[in-house]
């Protein structure tokens, strides 16, 4: 089946503006442009659509977006595999909060008494995918998945003022680091306090 502008912004919920801009930025072009002047998409352009959406729920640049999709390598599949398993990460990120507010009303109604480490679970779980997600296959192949997970049990038995210490402290190393590099001296003084506040978290 084949849709003009207005009708694939209809079908998808984008509007025309987006659908018009997609393709000046050459991520999404038209199959064709019939004689009256009107973009046509077909099968492979709603596909592609689908997938751009699916990249941009997940918080990517339209930038990264057609970096990935222009890759020669790109695989439509098992790019939606890896869309899967980023939602069910999310959802699971999302249930963890659901649960978290749900306990929080029962404890200031007085059905239930909250500790203060049950408070924070879905934030610590948050940070711990993060962590996963950026860092998880390298410190997996370098510590091992036993040291790996007992660290992240470590991080769910944190006091809240620990956990806010933890998060003070990566901001903190992330600045350094960040003047560091200004300076052009990877070694320098900079680099080695971002070296002993890393040490320290």
């Amino acid at each position: 089946m084949e849709y003009t502008v207005q009708k694939l912004g209809r079908l998808a919920g984008i509007s025309t503006r987006t659908l018009r801009y997609y393709d000046e930025i050459e991520i999404l072009k038209p199959a064709r442009i019939n004689s009256s002047g009107y973009r046509i998409y077909g099968e492979a352009e709603i596909d592609r659509l689908q997938q751009i959406l699916f990249y941009r729920e997940l918080g990517i640049s339209l930038d990264r977006i057609k970096a990935i999709m222009g890759n020669p390598s790109y695989d439509g599949t098992k790019a939606l595999k890896e869309h899967r398993e980023q939602l069910l990460d999310k959802r699971k990120q999302l249930d963890l909060l659901i649960a978290n507010v749900e306990k929080t009303i029962a404890s200031s109604e007085g059905r239930i008494i909250m500790t203060d480490n049950e408070k924070f679970e879905g934030f610590k779980q948050k940070m711990i995918d993060e962590n996963e997600k950026k860092y998880g296959k390298e410190i997996r192949e370098k510590y091992g998945n036993e040291t790996v997970n007992k660290a992240n049990e470590k991080v769910r038995a944190m006091s809240q003022e620990s956990h806010a210490e933890a998060e003070r402290l990566a901001e903190e190393v992330l600045e350094i680091l960040a003047k560091a590099f200004k300076t052009g001296e990877p070694a320098g003084s900079l680099a080695q306090k971002a070296a002993q506040l890393q040490k320290k978290g």
